[in-house]
């Protein structure tokens, strides 16, 4: 169930300190993305597995969701044989804390388990050959819609988040894995929302908890940041004195003449869902408070001796006038052109097909194989092979599903037009 809006927390953390790396993907390689309910409402990991297919794609890529509701570290440490590493992870994601902090004041004995159980997921997967593992922290409650449980409100609550925020920073660092500050970002995003917006009235989740697109596009930014993704989607530079136009690795010039480009694209910069001019809970209504399009979707025009004040480009049929030095140093089309541009329809489609995925992998991992080895025991001996057969056949259609979604990006080809200005 999609739950509505961002939930606007505001507790007393630093500013973000997600650890930002190279970028981490390399060819072939099968990201897992594990959670409690928060990734099992499957938004978030849509909006990275969106990212990696289209705005910084690696050959061979596979990614699956593994979000579980209600689950702490330790129940996850336990699925993993089961149900996370028959994928063959390279690359893992976790972000548990909500539910370790029991909906209670913190205790020593919350904060020690937490950190045993967090150590001890990062530990088996690394004996488990995973490449890459990156820590989230938990995301704060609201302190508008959180009702409060076990006697801690959400000003206590989010002091217990705050501090299990630590421990998880804590044990990146000792075990030399990334970290991603879902919590510090949420937070500052949230700040920034309630000032932008003036209301919170339509950006808090109706539970406290479970965020709608917004905040999951913060979590996203987060955990794509800790990634090593570096924004930089492409340029397209035109120079009017030499008549010529060019672009960066992914953006194939077709044809240039009198101000006109058309560009065929193999990398798209991201698209957007709603309005930048209101808090509706959808992606879009984030960029006025969250830097995603300054430091992961870069989609640059350059225009350069115009020898006019301004001109006006038009681009996806929308018309927008920049002074000739904003396009001399570059604009940022992705921002620009929030609502129209010419990859929406594809990336949609692509968003779609990643939605079906993942709808089924909840029901491939939780259902089927975490089930498997309590199957087992009711089966006399000698039928294993049948159960590792239905088990390759669920992941084997996973990756069907995931190849469906991958096999629609396909090169956008597209028009900008320069109009220089008196």
């Amino acid at each position: 169930m999609r739950i509505p809006a961002l939930i606007c927390c505001f507790v007393l953390l630093t500013s973000s300190s997600t650890t930002y790396a190279d970028f981490v993907m390399q060819p072939n390689d099968n990201l897992a993305i594990v959670g409690d309910s928060i990734t099992e409402q499957h938004l978030y990991s849509a909006f990275i597995e969106d990212y990696l297919l289209m705005c910084q794609p690696t050959p061979g890529l596979s990614v699956c969701q593994f979000g579980w509701g209600g689950e702490d570290a330790r129940a996850c440490l336990y699925r993993l044989p089961f149900d996370i590493l028959p994928f063959k992870p390279t690359v893992v994601t976790t972000n548990y804390g909500c539910n370790d902090g029991r909906w209670t004041n913190l205790t020593d004995e919350i904060a020690n388990t937490y950190r045993t159980n967090q150590t001890a997921i990062v530990e088996t997967l690394k004996k488990a050959g995973v490449r890459v593992i990156v820590v989230g922290s938990p995301k704060p409650v609201d302190l508008y819609a959180y009702k409060g449980r076990n006697g801690a409100d959400a000003v206590a609550y989010n002091k217990n988040l705050a501090a299990l925020s630590a421990i998880a920073k804590d044990i990146a660092t000792k075990e030399k894995v990334l970290y991603a500050d879902v919590n510090g970002d949420i937070t500052e995003a949230a700040a920034k929302a309630k000032t932008q917006y003036g209301s919170v009235d339509a950006m808090v989740g109706f539970d406290g908890i479970h965020p709608n697109s917004d905040g999951h596009l913060v979590i996203a930014y987060a955990f794509l940041k800790a990634l090593g993704c570096d924004g930089n989607i492409g340029t397209i530079t035109v120079d009017y004195s030499l008549k010529q136009a060019a672009g960066t690795a992914g953006q194939e010039v077709v044809s240039y003449q009198d101000g006109t480009v058309t560009v065929k694209s193999t990398r798209y910069p991201y698209c957007f869902a709603g309005s930048t001019d209101r808090a509706d809970g959808n992606s879009a209504s984030m960029l006025r408070v969250l830097p995603f399009n300054e430091e992961l979707n870069r989609y640059m025009l350059v225009a350069k001796n115009l020898n006019a004040p301004r001109a006006k480009v038009t681009w996806g049929g929308v018309t927008k006038e920049f002074r000739a030095d904003q396009l001399a140093q570059g604009i940022n089309l992705a921002a620009e052109f929030v609502q129209n541009n010419p990859f929406k329809p594809q990336f949609t489609a692509v968003d779609s097909a990643v939605h079906v995925q993942e709808d089924q992998e909840q029901g491939l991992t939780r259902d089927l194989m975490f089930q498997v080895p309590r199957f087992r025991a009711f089966i006399s001996p000698g039928v294993d092979a049948a159960w590792d057969q239905i088990v390759a056949a669920g992941i084997s259609q996973h990756q069907k599903l995931f190849n469906a979604a991958a096999a629609l990006v396909i090169p956008v080809t597209h028009t900008i037009k320069i109009e220089p200005e008196p």
